[in-house]
């Protein structure tokens, strides 16, 4: 699939790690370093503008390294990039760690995965076909 693309940052563009990667890396587009205090969220560029095709959308996702070894991951989760959004990238990250953590121009921030959706046309009904959750909800299952 191709997908048009303007990269007004001073990196590559994106791209896939291995063969079978679902997500490409997105990398922070700083003039300068931008620091993450404890529990604070900033909104980080990426310098890219992308023009996804009807029926498509482009997924932010944290990077589960990040996430994992330093507390930072991506506030909306999975963030959706729309097909007619022409703006700039910009990821919510959100630092989770007691300690701050400095963004670096470059620096990987979240993966972007581009996936097909459905457009649904709703059907107004006055009964629905019942199943054996019925409306079991959170913890329906009595387990954790």
């Amino acid at each position: 699939m191709k997908v048009k693309l303007i990269n007004k940052s001073q990196h590559a563009n994106p791209a896939y790690s291995t063969e079978y990667s679902a997500g490409m890396d997105l990398r922070a587009n700083l003039t300068e370093p931008v620091i993450l205090k404890s529990l604070e969220r900033k909104l980080i560029p990426t310098g890219l503008f992308v023009e996804i095709p009807k029926g498509y959308e482009a997924q932010i996702r944290p990077r589960s390294g990040l996430a994992l070894k330093k507390g930072i991951t991506v506030l909306n989760t999975p963030g959706t990039i729309d097909a007619d959004y022409r703006g700039e990238i910009g990821v919510i990250l959100v630092n989770l760690s007691s300690e701050n953590f400095t963004v670096e121009n470059g620096e990987r921030i979240c993966q972007m995965v581009v996936a097909k959706h459905e457009t649904v046309e709703w059907e107004n009904v006055n009964i629905l076909e019942e199943t054996h959750r019925g409306e079991g909800g959170f913890g329906h299952t009595g387990k954790i």
